[in-house]
């Protein structure tokens, strides 16, 4: 829809200066009324539900409101042409109001109105977000000395009985709780009781159950920006260590957390359906990494996934210059999903050694799938609400189509657990999609 508007604007805008240039005259009175028609005819659109209200149209909105009124104060004084007319300022206005239109929309057209994917299970979804604090940990990232807090979220099978496995989500570097929502609500119509986790200070921003929005700390944006394997081992093993250090305490916590509350007395109606011997962890990027360093961590967890993330905790030291790995073999069933980002390069860049290495082990229960034509964020629901944010993150358009590409990721994720956690069936992906 904001393409759309923004289209009819310019043409809008074209055809009142092609008359203006015609005529010899800037048309005062035609334009008030152009400009009071444009916001009564947004006002109807949003009336009738063919524009969703939300955030994306505040801009736009406050700017045809002003543009009216000051149709209206025009109107009311009888402004005339009191100026001599030129074609040059017509030109320039034309340009000043594409330009200020435009900008106005650009939230709309960053984050485009879209259809969610349909669930496929039999369930319904229900969701629940919880803010819950850590008192055996201090808050590293403010000075405060207080206890870390998270704020979760969770989907679960609606109108369900029995019991059914717990997943735990680690959104990437800068996301937020909500990247993979498509996921979370595919496998909780599936029975699944899946919780995403905002890292507080290492996501976009956070909102807790009291209304507190807590944004993305400058410190660790410019860690991950700064990290580079290639050139400084070292510094990229210290990153490593304190990023999964906070990841993982966050991850162990909320897991024991959601185990405490099903066996208690009152496990309330999220945590009566989880079934606390059945785990599994999955995240993207820095959350993958640490979805990977949770699974060598608890004994408890019986599958693992990683959408393109390095094996960061496998990483012991660095001697010459180079990393040391862990020899110990992976402990519990592990899937990989890579995209172009990383496919073809995992033998090149040094923190995806232990991924290379594990494309050709015999011995671990370890999948790798590619998902062929796909970038980085193609991986998250981002390629859904912001095709053009992307498409810039990613470096290039994904040619793979973005309903099909997470709907096979939601598909091979759903198997996987289904095979590892609900013990149906065996799991054999092709490799490349």
């Amino acid at each position: 829809m904001g393409s759309i508007i923004l289209y009819a604007a310019v043409a809008v805008e074209l055809v009142f200066a092609a008359y203006c240039i015609h005529s010899k005259s800037y048309h005062p009175t035609t334009r008030s009324v152009i400009r009071m028609s444009a916001f009564a005819a947004f006002v109807m659109l949003i009336a009738m539900s063919a524009i969703e209200w939300d955030f994306r149209w505040y801009a736009f909105a406050a700017l045809l409101l002003i543009w009216s009124l000051m149709g209206v104060i025009a109107l009311a004084r009888r402004d005339g042409d009191c100026e001599a007319f030129r074609s040059g300022g017509v030109i320039r206005r034309a340009v000043l109001g594409f330009l200020i239109v435009l900008l106005a929309l650009s939230p709309a057209l960053i984050f485009p109105e879209y259809e969610p994917l349909e669930t496929t299970g039999a369930y319904g979804v229900e969701t629940v977000a919880y803010t819950c604090a850590d008192e055996s940990r201090i808050e590293t990232y403010l000075a405060t000395g207080e206890p870390r807090k998270v704020t979760v979220q969770y989907w679960y099978p609606a109108g369900a009985g029995g019991k059914y496995p717990l997943i735990v989500f680690s959104h990437g570097s800068f996301g937020v709780k909500s990247s993979n929502l498509s996921l979370y609500r595919e496998l909780a119509s599936h029975g699944y009781v899946v919780c995403s986790i905002d890292h507080t200070y290492q996501c976009l921003f956070t909102t807790d159950t009291d209304g507190k929005t807590s944004l993305l700390d400058k410190g660790f944006m410019h860690e991950v920006l700064a990290e580079d394997a290639e050139s400084d081992r070292v510094q990229s093993y210290e990153y490593y260590r304190k990023w999964m250090g906070t990841r993982t305490g966050d991850m162990n916590f909320v897991i024991d957390l959601a185990l405490e509350k099903a066996g208690g007395s009152d496990p309330g109606p999220v945590f009566a359906l989880i079934d606390t011997a059945k785990i599994g962890v999955i995240g993207h990027s820095l959350g993958g990494s640490a979805a990977l360093g949770v699974g060598r961590i608890r004994d408890d967890v019986g599958a693992v996934i990683a959408l393109e993330a390095p094996f960061m905790c496998d990483v012991v030291g660095v001697e010459d210059g180079e990393f040391v790995w862990t020899e110990k073999p992976y402990p519990v069933p592990v899937l990989n999903i890579y995209s172009d980002s990383s496919w073809s390069r995992l033998n090149e860049l040094p923190q995806y050694a232990a991924n290379a290495n594990l494309l050709q082990d015999k011995e671990a229960i370890a999948y790798n799938v590619y998902m062929r034509g796909a970038g980085h964020l193609s991986l998250t629901d981002l390629a859904l609400t912001s095709p053009f944010l992307t498409r810039i993150l990613n470096g290039q358009k994904a040619s793979i189509d973005t309903e099909y590409c997470l709907a096979t990721i939601n598909q091979i994720v759903l198997e996987f657990f289904d095979c590892y956690l609900k013990g149906k069936g065996g799991f054999a992906p092709r490799t490349v999609y």
